[in-house]
Formats: structure tokens, C-alpha cells, sequence
């Protein structure tokens, strides 16, 4: 599949496939990191790549599949903690969250789960944002605990598993909070999770 070109007078080689693929999403990375979600636009993205819009649509239907895109060329994969103690390793994925959220990048992660509502097939492509992957690194956490013996096997649930973080998340999203103080997550592990992981013996 071949690059159209944009208007105007240009010496650029004509690119294909994973070669335009690849500048369209540096692109789209350099354009969310400067302006954020809100300013991303195909007109940008389209020049800042060097091409033009119809080589984005064709790969990306609209401006918020093209955001999800750009932000996986932006995150990291992070592994669970493993402390050795159930209320440490959830602090510290909670502490972990709120850093990432609080960051520069964690506002365009906000703008963009705010834009894609209750597009699970967009959640799903955003790095450990996604129901299972949430839950995957949740559940490993909580299985290490069971298997310590501080939790019983009927706390290894998706929904207890994790109650914690999606508490932190409506921090953000639902109320809007910058970050959320330290003494809010201990809170949220010491009076919500652990009692209801206990509760669960």
C-alpha cells in the first residue's frame, strides 16, 4: 500500500506499510505528548508525518483509534510488586496508578478514556488499562496472597480483586482530581480492600 503523497511540492521518497505505519504513530505520539488529546488533530498528525489524511484513515478510522494507537508507542508494561505482603504489593500498585495518572501522560491516558466511554474494544488496546489486563495483574497479586495463606481462595474474584483500583481510578475520572493524596489509597486498601479480602475466608 503506497503513502499518498501531501499537496504541494515535496522530494520525500514514497513510503509503504509498517515504514508509513511507524511515522504516522511518531507522529501522533510527538502531537499527543505536545498538545494532549485534545489537540490532536489527522490534519496535524498528517503533516507532521508527511503525508496526508486519507493514509491515516485507512489505517485508523477516527481520531480517538488513532490516540489509542499513539499512546501504546508512549507506555510502558509494568510487572505486579511482589513485597511479600498483600497490603504493600496493593499500595504499591495503587501508589504506582496514581503516579501514572498524575503524570503528563496519565492526563492524555485520562482524555482518552474519558473519549472512548464504553468503547471496550478501544479500553482493551490501552496498556494495562484494559478489564483483563487490569485484573490479570490484580488476581496475580491476590493469588500470591492466597497462597501465603493471608487470603482465602474465595477472595480470588475479579471484581475483589480489583475494587481497589477502580476506586482510585473514579478519583480521576468521575471526580476529576489531579492526584490523589497518599493517605486517600491507604484508605482505599486499609477500609475498602483488605476487609472485603478478608471477608472472603
Amino acid at each position: 500500500m503506497e503513502d499518498e503523497m501531501p499537496d504541494g511540492p515535496t522530494t520525500q521518497t514514497r513510503r509503504r506499510g509498517a515504514t508509513l505505519e511507524a511515522a504516522i504513530l511518531d507522529a501522533a505520539a510527538g502531537e499527543l505528548t505536545e498538545n494532549g488529546y485534545a489537540g490532536l488533530t489527522m490534519d496535524r498528525v498528517a503533516k507532521r508525518a508527511g503525508t496526508n489524511k486519507n493514509a491515516i484513515y485507512r489505517r485508523w478510522p477516527d481520531r480517538l483509534a488513532l490516540g489509542v494507537a499513539a499512546y501504546r508507542q508512549l507506555a510502558t508494561t509494568i510487572e505486579p510488586p511482589d513485597t511479600g505482603a498483600l497490603r504493600e504489593d496493593a499500595l504499591e500498585l495503587l501508589r504506582r496508578a496514581n503516579r501514572h495518572w498524575s503524570s503528563p501522560l496519565g492526563a492524555i491516558l485520562r482524555e482518552l478514556l474519558t473519549a472512548a466511554g464504553g468503547a471496550q474494544h478501544l479500553l482493551a488496546q490501552l496498556p494495562g488499562q484494559s478489564t483483563d489486563a487490569m485484573t490479570a495483574m490484580w488476581l496475580t497479586v491476590l493469588g500470591r496472597a492466597v497462597a501465603r495463606g493471608e487470603a482465602g481462595p474465595a477472595a480470588l474474584h475479579p471484581r475483589v480483586a480489583t475494587v481497589a483500583v477502580v476506586l482510585l481510578r473514579n478519583e480521576f475520572v468521575t471526580r476529576g482530581v489531579p492526584t490523589a493524596p497518599d493517605d486517600v489509597l491507604v484508605d482505599i486498601v486499609d477500609e475498602v480492600y483488605l476487609p472485603l479480602v478478608r471477608a472472603r475466608n
